[in-house]
């Protein structure tokens, strides 16, 4: 195969039937392990492929037909196709970080993250909402797997929500948005990010200090708004004697060694694969210093097991989306996508956002998250490159879209899962779940236009943006709720809202000027809320 010379070499009968083979028993496998949905996709991209000279095609859809033997050569002899970068991702990076995960639950790790939300958030307004939020934050960027995070986590948090007074439905939103925020949270984001990388031929280091800050937005809009909903219904925290204490928690500090030298080796500059099994290394350690944990060789293959479990999953989607990246790459579908996205827009940046943020949501709501991605980055990162969007800027922006279809209805898988252990109305839960992560649809927005959201700019810019991230997620959190020590009127919080959004403009002088006045109308506010009681 490496001294063939595609396009050139004539294909054997072996390698024909061997292809056809190979692709016919992808499909059958992905339908078994994945679903029909992303069959359905790369079937109808294939054939597409073939016949898109057919007269009944669009005229804009039309082009030049892929003879037989160079589909085939195209989808199972070249790197474009079904052996494609994702896929030899999924087989290596995301693969020993899936045991890694496996490893973290096997030793302890994975109830200590909830016992660490517990001990510092169970107690205040609203603990058990804060508790799902932090624990899935923790859990959720090693799993990868919104919908398993929702019922990992859900499972204890969501009662207990229930218990203090959250209504179902807001209960399992919360449960939903912090699980999908997962995929989003640094330092693994799931398989996707190891994807992204390779397509972009960067570090992974570079993607995971790029998401830092948009992660934490999003998970700080999320905590604002379930205690700022806490404060305005009355509802408390759990009593201190049903929680692990803070010195309990502290004393096992040790246990997010793991995580910690994981992190740091990545920021050091060590491969994803070495600060893994460095991980697994650590976990594995700390294991034999927690009682009851202690990791014998029965233990490492469960662990090894458990991790592996997603591993057929990712890698038939990986490869089932290969066969749709082949096809784009043969029929040039992909430059039709482009030119239709550029005239739809008329060539302004900001509706060719919206189309490919459509578009990945609806890539999303059918398929894994990761498959998602890598068809909506094909189709999607050259018409917003074209349109002067960084590539960085431009796959975050698929990425998140492709990521939170898991709230957007009317298919939020991470919603519906909630629902049913919250039990709760589908629907209601998931659009509640949508006000909760509002950020996420912004923020993909704003970074486009703002490199400092992703730490991109320079030391003086990077700052400007965390002041305006942190304001417009003060501004529209408070706006959501309507609450902050008192009701906040209409006209405060559309006021809070507009300034909000404003505040996370490029112009430097506009998104601190928002978050100036956001700041004065908070000490307005809080000044009112003084003179009241003295005047009566």
């Amino acid at each position: 195969i490496m001294m063939r010379m595609q396009g050139v070499d004539e294909l054997t009968a072996a390698q024909l039937i061997l292809g056809t083979l190979l692709i016919v028993l992808l499909l059958e496998g992905t339908r078994r392990i994945v679903g029909l949905p992303i069959v359905i996709v790369a079937l109808c991209f294939t054939v597409y492929t073939y016949f898109c000279d057919a007269p009944f095609l669009p005229r804009l859809l039309q082009g030049v037909p892929t003879e037989f033997d160079r589909l085939i050569e195209g989808m199972y002899l070249t790197d474009e196709g079904i052996f494609s970068s994702s896929l030899g991702v999924s087989a290596t990076f995301v693969m020993i970080f899936l045991i890694f995960g496996g490893f973290l639950e096997k030793s302890g790790v994975g109830e200590y993250f909830m016992e660490f939300a517990q001990a510092f958030t169970g107690t205040a307004s609203g603990g058990p909402a804060k508790i799902a939020v932090i624990s899935s934050a923790l859990f959720g960027s090693i799993s990868g797997s919104a919908v398993a995070n929702v019922y990992g986590t859900g499972s204890f948090t969501i009662p207990l929500m229930k218990r203090i007074g959250y209504e179902a439905h807001f209960a399992g939103a919360v449960e939903a948005v912090a699980s999908t925020g997962g995929q989003i949270m640094p330092p693994v984001m799931g398989a996707g990010a190891f994807v992204m990388a390779a397509l972009l031929g960067v570090p992974f280091n570079a993607i995971m200090i790029a998401a830092v800050l948009p992660a934490l937005l999003y998970y700080g809009t999320v905590l604002l708004i379930v205690h700022l909903t806490a404060l305005k219904d009355g509802l408390k925290g759990l009593p201190a004697e049903e929680l692990p204490s803070i010195k309990s928690v502290v004393k096992k500090l040790y246990m997010m060694t793991p995580i910690a030298l994981l992190v740091y080796m990545l920021l050091v500059g060590y491969t994803p694969m070495f600060s893994a099994i460095a991980g697994i290394g650590m976990a594995w350690a700390v294991s034999l210093l927690t009682p009851g944990k202690r990791m014998g060789p029965r233990q490492i293959l469960e662990a090894i097991h458990d991790g592996s479990k997603n591993i057929p999953l990712i890698c038939t989607a990986c490869a089932s989306a290969g066969l749709v990246i082949g096809s784009i790459a043969l029929s040039g579908i992909g430059f039709k996508f482009v030119s239709a996205v550029i005239a739809l827009s008329r060539g302004i940046p900001f509706l060719a956002l919206i189309l490919v943020a459509i578009v990945s949501l609806i890539l999303g709501m059918g398929l894994p998250t990761t498959s998602a991605y890598i068809l909506g980055a094909a189709l999607g990162v050259p018409a917003l490159a074209k349109m002067g969007v960084m590539p960085l800027a431009a796959h975050l922006f698929v990425f998140y879209y492709a990521i939170i279809s898991n709230i957007t209805p009317p298919v939020a898988l991470a919603a519906y899962a909630a629902a049913s252990v919250a039990g709760s109305p589908p629907n209601k839960t998931g659009f509640t779940a949508c006000g909760l992560g509002v950020l996420a649809f912004i923020v993909p927005f704003a970074f486009c236009y703002d490199p400092g959201l992703l730490l991109k700019s320079s030391f003086a810019g990077n700052i400007v943006s965390i002041i305006s991230g942190g304001a417009a997620m003060a501004g529209l959190g408070f706006a959501i709720v309507g609450y902050g020590k008192r009701r906040l009127s209409p006209a405060e919080r559309l006021i809070l809202a507009v300034l909000g959004l404003l505040a996370l403009q490029e112009s430097t002088l506009i998104s601190l000027s928002c978050s100036a006045a956001i700041s004065g109308l908070f000490l307005l506010f809080r000044q009112r809320e003084t003179e009241q009681p003295a005047a009566q």
